[in-house]
């Protein structure tokens, strides 16, 4: 029996078409997904792989930003960055800003989110009293507080403290004053941010939950700890990344406040980075310190994320 060859290769099996047409919309799908995402791709190589390969490779060299000829000095950055007086000051005081401003931020935003939660006159003015302060730059906060707590008679707070008959406060030229005053400082400008963070969380809670914790006998101390504090856990988190991330690549406050002293008291990483670069053209070594920099910020980053979604797993 004679069978035309092309009477098969035409004749289609069940379920070919189907298949074929499911494979090409998916395809497509695919391929759109890709366009759009390719912007954000361009931009995310162009602000973030090249610099970050560019940074890689000039702590490996001894770049000073004029001469285009590097010498190769492998990871001898890498040990100056380690054995650096200025940045192993500056490495601890970092992290004791960071880590103080997250606790006692922390600490305060959530007892004011829940004062500012309930209903009394004037909510709305006081909301936007406590919510000012986030209003303006850090900057400027710096400059106007380093008024208000200079070491000189004419400061704001040694003038109030001189009419109840008290000496002036080094509160900017002791090395232990200056620590606490930019971490006040800072608590005093982020807390009323944070507390509204809270609030919006707070009034996402039903209040049909409060209401049955009450009539099942619970107090506030048992609803604060046993219905708010677990259904705030996201919004805890949020907010510790951000003032922990904040805290870690502080420049702006201290530099504003104390200009980094007295000595290195006050003086962060990110200012080292900036002085070792733009200030003394060492940029090789400037670029060691922000790999060393970032690596730490990822660990501590990536630590406190586990760490706080353990916790709300727990609460």
């Amino acid at each position: 029996m004679n069978i035309d060859r092309n009477v098969i290769v035409g004749v289609a099996l069940p379920g070919t078409v189907p298949r074929m047409q499911t494979l090409r919309h998916w395809w497509r799908e695919a391929m759109a997904r890709q366009v759009f995402l390719l912007p954000i791709a361009v931009v995310f190589l162009a602000l973030f792989l090249i610099p970050l390969g560019q940074t890689l490779w000039y702590s490996l060299t001894d770049f000073n930003g004029y001469s285009r000829a590097l010498r190769f000095v492998g990871i001898k950055n890498y040990v100056r960055a380690f054995t650096d007086p200025s940045m192993i000051a500056s490495l601890g005081y970092t992290f004791f800003y960071a880590v103080s401003t997250t606790i006692v931020v922390t600490a305060l935003a959530i007892p004011l989110a829940i004062a500012l939660n309930q209903h009394f006159l004037g909510r709305n003015a006081v909301r936007a009293v406590f919510f000012f302060p986030a209003i303006p730059s850090i900057a400027v906060l710096g400059l106007v507080w380093s008024f208000i707590l200079s070491p000189l008679p004419s400061g704001a707070v040694n003038t109030v403290i001189g009419l109840v008959g008290l000496g002036s406060v080094p509160w900017l030229s002791d090395p232990m004053l200056a620590r606490l005053s930019t971490v006040l400082v800072s608590v005093w400008g982020q807390t009323g941010w944070h507390a509204i963070l809270y609030l919006a969380y707070l009034q996402s809670i039903p209040s049909d939950f409060y209401e049955a914790a009450a009539i099942d006998g619970a107090n506030a101390r048992q609803r604060f700890f046993h219905l708010t504090l677990p259904l705030l856990a996201p919004a805890v988190t949020v907010s510790q990344m951000l003032l922990l991330t904040g805290g870690l690549k502080v420049f702006d406050l201290p530099y504003t406040l104390t200009k980094g002293g007295p000595g290195y008291a006050t003086t962060t990483l990110s200012q080292v980075i900036i002085r070792r670069g733009l200030g003394e053209a060492k940029f090789g070594e400037a670029s060691a310190l922000a790999v060393v920099f970032m690596l730490l910020v990822l660990a501590v980053v990536v630590a406190q994320f586990a760490i706080s979604r353990r916790l709300e797993r727990r609460l």
